[in-house]
């Protein structure tokens, strides 16, 4: 899976999940993991990620555009609910989003909980469209230009508009780090959909360009490389890399992949462990802080 660089020439970097398949990453190995990674783990990927995210930033916020459950019949599944119940509970701003009123019930009955177990934390939830919404939170009041800050962009097709990346992509100014995305990208499906939509004017906000009919006749991986691209070299993220998530039913067959944007030179490190991790018991702050070369974190003030 190539990584681009500044020169536009790819890297090669290809980020590994299942054990027989060929990768090269002539930059820093990644850690390959023993277990493809399912659908159903996704969620505890993004837990353990933000696990490792606080104990680098000692602070930090949450941004989850499409936040109800896609399955609310498994919620173990489901991100925001994992995200807020984690610990240690360091991120001090959560604003969870969802344009569907039944969702909205279960992110403010979510809310009402956690805010009884951990009540200084800010935790928001917002009915609508994130796309239109999001300027809500893109103002020094919500989240500084300091402020460490995840964005989890789980559409499920079409529905996150490429402005909207871009507006994440573009608050953080100066010297500051960006806000860090993880997008996902429906490339199972993507072809069959586009067939589908046509000329819908959904698609065209997804992808914001005028080439949008050429995806139809890109492979896979050609579409997965494209959108790497825009990340970096539309948006300036150092480092982007699309992290293949498996179909159980056929271990070979990637459903879509997440892809995540940072310029946080600790980021790919840190994801890179989350996958390898994933399937085993999470490490304490001492294990982690002795294997990363961190030094102990403080406890923050609550």
């Amino acid at each position: 899976m190539p990584k681009r660089g500044k020169n536009g020439q790819g890297n090669n970097r290809q980020a590994e999940l299942f054990p027989g398949l060929p990768r090269k990453t002539p930059e820093r190995r990644l850690r390959r993991i023993t277990n493809a990674l399912w659908t159903e783990n996704k969620a505890k990927l993004i837990q353990r990620y933000l696990y490792y995210f606080v104990l680098v930033t000692h602070h930090g916020t949450y941004i989850d555009g499409f936040a109800g459950p896609q399955n609310p019949r498994k919620l173990r599944t489901w991100a925001a609910r994992l995200v807020l119940h984690s610990k240690p509970k360091w991120l001090r701003h959560i604003f969870l989003f969802d344009i569907n009123r039944d969702q909205v019930s279960r992110l403010r009955e979510l809310m009402a909980d956690e805010r009884s177990h951990a009540p200084s934390r800010e935790i928001r939830v917002y009915h609508g469209d994130f796309n239109s919404k999001v300027r809500l939170i893109l103002k020094p009041k919500r989240i500084s230009q300091r402020e460490a800050t995840f964005c989890l962009l789980d559409q499920r097709t079409f529905e996150c508009q490429w402005k909207t990346v871009r507006k994440l992509a573009r608050y953080k100014r100066g010297s500051q780090h960006k806000i860090e995305l993880f997008y996902f990208l429906a490339i199972k499906w993507l072809h069959r959909s586009l067939a589908g939509a046509k000329d819908s004017p959904e698609v065209k906000r997804w992808w914001d360009r005028s080439d949008w009919r050429e995806l139809s006749g890109l492979s896979q991986d050609e579409v997965r490389d494209r959108v790497v691209a825009r990340f970096m070299d539309e948006l300036g993220y150092k480092s982007v890399t699309p992290w293949p998530i498996y179909d159980r039913r056929g271990a070979a067959i990637v459903m879509y992949y997440m892809i995540h944007a940072s310029d946080h030179p600790e980021a790919l490190r840190l994801m890179d462990r989350a996958y390898h991790k994933i399937v085993k018991p999470r490490e304490s702050i001492e294990q982690l802080s002795l294997a990363l070369g961190l030094p102990l974190p403080a406890v923050p003030a609550s």
